[in-house]
Parts: structure tokens; sequence; C-alpha cells
């Protein structure tokens, strides 16, 4: 079974055992915490190891996150250690916090400009994006600056990427000029 089917499957099943708990959002505040654990690479070596047992796995991630978490989600942390699926935990936390965002209409949109942008700026491009077919009703906005774009900006959500930077245009400019002169001299 390939890996976004099984990461899939699992996400799903917590969110509608969360669903049916009326747990929903406490599980994904549990969820965005494992997220940030993922985001560490020893943790993430440590869920991929083939070395390490799972057994001693679980040992590790009751240390670190019994406390913290739900019962309910330990108790589903705890079926995936013993169905040895601990190595795609990363997996099926970006695939549950994917479906949860789907669920709630939520959309999040990274823009990167190459200077700061004041906030009437900010609120006109969330709203444009609000409006926008491509996007869901709700619209969770990052701001990033990037002076090596010189101008203009570049947007990305979901698996959409909008590059309309001026560092863009130049390097299109360049590959469109290196092309033609290849072409004079053939």
């Amino acid at each position: 079974m390939s890996l976004a089917r099984i990461s899939s499957r699992y996400a799903k099943s917590l969110i509608d055992f969360a669903l049916e708990q009326n747990k929903l959002e406490r599980i994904y505040e549990d969820i965005l915490n494992l997220k940030t654990a993922t985001d560490n690479r020893d943790f993430l070596l440590l869920c991929k190891s083939p070395i390490v047992t799972a057994a001693k796995k679980e040992q590790v991630f009751k240390a670190l996150f019994e406390k913290y978490l739900d019962p309910m989600t330990f108790g589903f942390f705890h079926i995936l250690f013993k169905k040895g699926r601990e190595l795609y935990i990363p997996e099926i936390v970006h695939e549950f916090i994917r479906q949860y965002d789907e669920i709630n209409k939520k959309t999040k949109v990274t823009l990167t400009t190459a200077q700061t942008l004041d906030n009437q700026t900010v609120t006109a491009i969330k709203a444009k994006l609000t409006s926008s077919a491509s996007t869901r009703d709700n619209i969770e906005l990052e701001t990033k600056v990037n002076i090596d774009l010189i101008g203009g900006f570049i947007l990305e959500f979901e698996d959409k990427l909008y590059d309309a930077s001026v560092a863009h245009q130049l390097r299109q400019m360049k590959k469109s000029l290196s092309n033609a002169e290849t072409l004079k001299t053939i």
C-alpha cells in the first residue's frame, strides 16, 4: 500500500473518531504539537529508523508526550506502534492537518514579497484570495520577506505556486534570450 494511502486512511480514522467524540479541536491541538516534534530532525529520524524497535520508539514517545496528549490521541498513536506503522507518523500528522483544513474550509497561504507589506495591502490580498475560486473560505495568510525577489510577489498554497516576482521575470527573459541566441547559431 502506498504511503499516501496509508497516511490518508489513518488520518481519516483519527478525524472520524475525534468528530464522533466531539474532540476534533483538542486532537487538532495535539497533532499540531506532534507536527512540531516531527519537524525536529532527531525525532523524525527516530520515527523512521529501521534499527530502533517499535517498542523502544513507543517508550520514547510515551516519555515525551503522555502527559501532554489527550488520552484519545495517545491511544491512537499506541495503535500505530502496535501495528508497526510508527514510521508513518510524520505523514499521518501532515495528512491529518490537511484533512482538518479541508473540513474547516481553511487554506494556508504563504505570500513572499521583496519588502514588508502594510496591513491594508495584506487585508486586500486576503480578501482577493477569499473571493477566489482557488481557495477555501478561511484564509490563513503567512507573509515573508525575501529581498532577492527585487519586486513583485510569490504566492504559495496547497500544491500551487504563483511567481510574479521581478527576479522570476528576469530569469524567464534571460532564458528566452538564451534560446533565441541558440536558434540564431543553428
